[in-house]
């Protein structure tokens, strides 16, 4: 279970995360929604690691870490970005195979194995030596799931992950997020504008206010 305990962060005089209180069950989905400037990214900045914050704990399994310091982070959290932030000068599975051979000191074989596989189960075999420029939003997309996933993160967390893509694609981005969770067990937070596509994929749907009220007496 991941339990976030009192998370508050300011920027300057502005309190943007007030205290939020929150439990995720392992093996859950949780989209976090509402408007634009409402603190929800924020809040999955903070939760990995981008953002530090002013006060509270993160809890996973009983066992507090600090997102901020990688030794404490890196099996824990995996984040898919809305511009996917991949290698423009890498290939597919140079990018997948880079932060495991540097991160987790893995063999390169071992890595491009798993690479490999990841790349099989999202549809992608055969784009192992393509760069990002040549796939379109959705494969780049994959290749960012692929490359968070290749780091065996406990939570795997998406920042708008419809937002760039074609309306078509969006049962494709569903389907993968609950095949993780089928398969995998994966615990899964998902920050989203799109209130049917958390409604479609997500066990629980919280917007900010609901965030900013769950607050420790």
């Amino acid at each position: 279970m991941l339990e976030l305990k009192n998370i508050t962060k300011k920027f300057g005089q502005r309190t943007i995360l007030d205290k939020v209180n929150l439990s995720i069950p392992s093996g859950q989905i949780l989209a976090i929604v509402g408007p634009s400037g409402a603190g929800k990214t924020t809040l999955l900045r903070c939760l990995s690691g981008l953002e530090n914050i002013d006060s509270g704990k993160f809890l996973w399994d009983g066992q507090e870490f600090n997102p901020a310091k990688p030794a404490d982070s890196s099996q824990i959290i995996g984040v898919v970005f809305q511009d996917y932030q991949l290698f423009p000068n890498l290939t597919v599975l140079d990018n997948i195979t880079l932060a495991p051979i540097l991160a987790l000191k893995k063999a390169k074989k071992a890595a491009e194995e798993q690479a490999q596989k990841l790349l099989e189960r999202l549809n992608l075999a055969g784009k192992e030596q393509l760069y990002p420029a040549q796939l379109s939003g959705g494969q780049q997309q994959r290749v960012a799931i692929a490359r968070a996933l290749a780091m065996k993160p406990q939570i795997l967390c998406y920042d708008e992950p419809t937002s760039a893509l074609d309306p078509a694609l969006r049962g494709t981005v569903a389907e993968i997020i609950l095949k993780l969770k089928r398969e995998e067990n994966m615990t899964q937070i998902i920050v989203t504008h799109d209130m049917d596509f958390a409604k479609d994929v997500a066990d629980t749907t919280f917007t900010v206010t609901d965030l900013s009220q769950r607050r420790s007496n």
